[in-house]
């Protein structure tokens, strides 16, 4: 994700920049997602071993027996783990990978912007959909941008110890989060639609953006359950009444459908970014990718 385009590339990201544009996604999105629940035998099998062998998926990882212990493709890709599969850095002042991805861009929060790619950034409060008070709370914080290829293990960790205090859903747009139309596509993570997860750490406040992208079919929380896509609406608060007192540092968050991306903001003075931590690194679930600043 941080080499540039060649003249090749930047050709056909355009064009398919633009079929998006001209795509029904919301409907695009809806008929992957029908796909991805039959749960026919046959074709959920199939469509399993083909993506195993398109994508070279370690299936030494999987708890359940592939193909046969899970009920639609969409379950298999939403998978979890065998446990230790992914361990969670053990130093108290570790902050962890939410995700198996890669890093899109990491840094700090300035004048209440963020980077998307060369050239391009975004509001805060906008990504929040909210309010200049709110938004804030986290200038000159840090921030971290994921992004989950449809290979990846597609479950979201909490990057601290926390507690969960507040859920959104925004609407939005369904386009690709890869990085063509990261690179070329102004306010993408602004347009999509997604899922704004708050939490209360020891540190200070600390929010997980879930962003949506195309054929997307849901976003799925523990708690709130599965949001589906709605390209029109408001802001809309999900309950967490179900939410435990207390989410672990890795504890589970969320997870998607097919590829999407994970936005992590921090407050001011709470975290430092690892060496390292720049656009195409890869990243796993639980490892430490920066250390907390405050005891």
């Amino acid at each position: 994700m941080g080499n540039p385009l060649t003249l090749l590339d930047t050709l056909a990201a355009r064009a398919f920049l633009l079929l998006q544009r001209l795509l029904p996604k919301h409907l695009s999105t809806a008929l992957v997602r029908g796909l991805a629940h039959v749960r026919a035998r046959p074709l959920k099998n199939w469509l399993i071993r083909a993506f195993v062998k398109a994508y070279a998926v370690e299936l030494e990882e999987i708890a359940q027996p592939v193909p046969d212990g899970f009920e639609h493709f969409n379950a298999f890709f939403t998978r979890a783990l065998a446990e230790d599969a992914r361990p969670v850095a053990a130093a108290p002042d570790a902050v962890v990978s939410p995700v198996d991805g890669i890093t899109s861009a990491a840094g700090q929060v300035e004048r209440g912007r963020l980077l998307q790619a060369k050239g391009l950034h975004y509001s805060l409060e906008d990504l929040l959909a909210t309010d200049v008070g709110d938004a804030a709370a986290f200038e000159n914080g840090a921030f971290a941008t994921f992004y989950l290829a449809p290979y990846n293990y597609h479950r979201v960790h909490s990057p601290l110890a926390g507690e969960l205090i507040a859920a959104s859903y925004v609407p939005g747009a369904l386009y690709s989060v890869n990085d063509w139309t990261v690179r070329l596509l102004p306010r993408l993570f602004v347009r999509n639609e997604r899922v704004v997860l708050r939490l209360r750490t020891a540190v200070g406040p600390m929010i997980a953006v879930l962003v949506g992208a195309l054929n997307v079919g849901s976003i799925t929380t523990p708690w709130t359950g599965t949001v589906r896509p709605r390209k029109r609406g408001v802001v809309e608060p999900l309950a967490i009444d179900s939410a435990p007192a207390g989410v672990a540092r890795g504890g589970l968050l969320g997870w998607f459908n097919m590829g999407s991306t994970v936005i992590v903001l921090l407050p001011p003075q709470a975290c430092g970014w690892r060496d390292g931590l720049v656009p195409g690194t890869r990243v796993r679930m639980g490892e430490r990718i920066g250390g907390l600043l405050q005891p």
